[in-house]
């Protein structure tokens, strides 16, 4: 129902919703269906015009324009604002007439206040189209996802001073198709541009436009370097440490690989225990256990180990699951299993009609101490009604019965990957026993001992800064003529003096790199709908 407000009702209104200001009227109010409507106009007499600077009061005519403004206790607030429209007298003036502005309010054509708008930027930028038209309705604001998208796009692009440093680095758009660059402030770490591809044009293209740039931290692209060099020429480019010491860590890898059996070699022989025994004129094969070797077979022992370890501290298995970050089912798999072999080579033990005999069968080998033979155990069974061919009984035996004089299985050779970790690594970080097999790995390699020399030696150069060691560090890795590390050493010939560069100063690519995580959420966040402007205002706005 309307009603007419009185006096003091209007001051109570103008007050809540137009506070400090005093060009407005309150005329009446009107709550109806969970809205709150504010009639409202202008005070003044008159108004200045925009074209002439001229002050008028003749009155051309009034509209009444419709406000959406922020909620009021759970309900919508509109605001019925009469605006008038008046007749500039100035005949110099290219106005004939004008409307009186309330920009303190609103903006022209605008359907909410600046206050609201305001709160509707703050969301879209923050969640975006559908979550943020989610937040909004929760809110009461009433916002549709193409209603805060447009905002966002009609925000201006963040001013910015051309800064000393720069980072660049590149993103997917769409993974495998379609890639950006981001622009970052070296000392800031924040975005500052975005374009549209990652090659070198775009690139030198903005560094002309924007002069000044003294130092650029980029990775070892080349489109990245041609634009850098073309944009500008006097600039400092410096190649980011992590990713030289990832392509270090690939020629690492590919040298391990090519002297794998080294890694053999060094591991532990086997137990000089008998595999099988003589009784008469019998040959008994006992159960030899088949360590199942491999990067897969060394992951499952890892994970076997390390899932039985947190048990034997009293975890539980929800507990592991969340500790690890695993699904629950995948612990309780690796608690269920006595050894890791069995989560390699099978999770399900085949039933067999032999199981029958488990129990008698293995008291008789505890009875003689193992010395029964395979071939007795066969005539016992058929004594007993029991009819079993001896390569049956003998392969079932095998796997399901225990002898006390079985060998213990060897141990099983390192893998490539647990090798260059060893290498790589920092010294003090590698733990006594992982000390030992690696001094084993290397006196069994004079090659991969030749090859830790120089990732210490690398590594030291880079700890210390001493990038002008590099061109006799890159002549010693180029005559050991190492897989792996003799390409690498070339590929840093390419672009020496940015790698020398980013051994040297301090500058480097780690604010960029986190610049472009942040960069994969607000993509991830647009679920890919979005063209390449919105993604480039959302990158920079946020």
């Amino acid at each position: 129902m309307t009603v007419p407000v009185m006096q003091t009702d209007a001051l109570f209104w103008k007050t809540l919703v137009f506070d400090g200001v005093d060009e407005l009227d309150v005329e009446k109010v009107t709550a109806a269906f969970g809205t709150i409507d504010i009639v409202a106009k202008g005070r003044t007499t008159g108004a200045t015009c925009p074209g002439c600077g001229r002050h008028s009061e003749r009155v051309h005519g009034s509209y009444q324009r419709r406000l959406r403004d922020l909620p009021l206790g759970e309900r919508s607030v509109v605001i019925l604002l009469k605006v008038r429209r008046f007749v500039c007298d100035a005949r110099t003036c290219p106005r004939r007439t004008f409307v009186e502005s309330f920009a303190w309010l609103t903006c022209p054509y605008s359907r909410f206040t600046t206050r609201l708008g305001r709160l509707l930027e703050h969301i879209g930028l923050a969640l975006a189209g559908r979550a943020g038209a989610r937040m909004a309705a929760q809110l009461g604001l009433g916002a549709g996802r193409m209603t805060l998208l447009r905002r966002v796009m009609a925000l201006p692009d963040p001013p910015f001073n051309t800064p000393r440093v720069i980072g660049v680095d590149d993103f997917a758009t769409r993974r495998g198709h379609s890639y950006a660059t981001v622009i970052t402030d070296g000392e800031r770490h924040h975005p500052i541009d975005v374009l549209p591809r990652r090659e070198a044009a775009p690139l030198a293209a903005w560094l002309r436009a924007h002069p000044g740039v003294e130092v650029i931290c980029r990775d070892r692209a080349g489109a990245y370097a041609e634009g850098a060099a073309l944009g500008a020429p006097d600039a400092l480019q410096v190649a980011d440490r992590f990713h030289i010491l990832q392509n270090l860590n690939q020629a690492v890898e590919k040298c391990v690989a090519a002297h794998r059996d080294c890694l053999r070699t060094a591991a532990p022989p086997p137990d000089p225990a008998t595999t099988s025994t003589q009784t008469g004129q019998n040959e008994i094969e006992l159960p030899v256990t088949v360590v199942p070797a491999g990067r897969r077979a060394e992951r499952m022992r890892a994970h076997h180990a390390l899932v039985h370890g947190l048990l034997s501290e009293g975890m539980g298995l929800r507990a592991i699951a969340r500790h690890l970050g695993w699904g629950r089912h995948t612990v309780q798999r690796y608690a269920r299993a006595a050894r890791w072999q069995d989560m390699v080579t099978g999770r399900r033990t085949r039933s067999s009609h032999l199981d029958m005999h488990q129990s008698y069968l293995q008291r008789r080998i505890d009875d003689t101490d193992g010395e029964i033979t395979i071939k007795d155990l066969r005539e016992e069974l058929a004594a007993r009604g029991y009819q079993v061919p001896y390569s049956s009984l003998r392969d079932w035996a095998r796997s399901r019965l225990e002898w006390p004089d079985a060998p213990v299985p060897a141990a099983a050779a390192p893998s490539v990957r647990t090798v260059v970790g060893w290498i790589t690594r920092h010294p003090d970080t590698l733990t006594e026993d992982e000390t030992t097999q690696l001094k084993a790995v290397l006196d069994a390699c004079p090659e991969l001992n030749q090859t830790h020399t120089l990732v210490r030696d690398f590594a030291q150069m880079l700890a210390r800064r001493t990038g002008a060691d590099l061109p006799d560090w890159i002549s010693t890795a180029r005559a050991a003529r190492l897989p792996g590390m003799t390409g690498f050493a070339h590929g840093l010939t390419t672009d020496l003096e940015a790698v020398i560069a980013g051994l040297t100063v301090h500058w480097s690519s780690g604010g960029t790199e986190g610049a472009v995580n942040r960069v994969k959420k607000i993509k991830r966040q647009l679920y890919g709908r979005a063209g390449f402007e919105l993604l480039r205002k959302m990158i920079l706005l946020q």
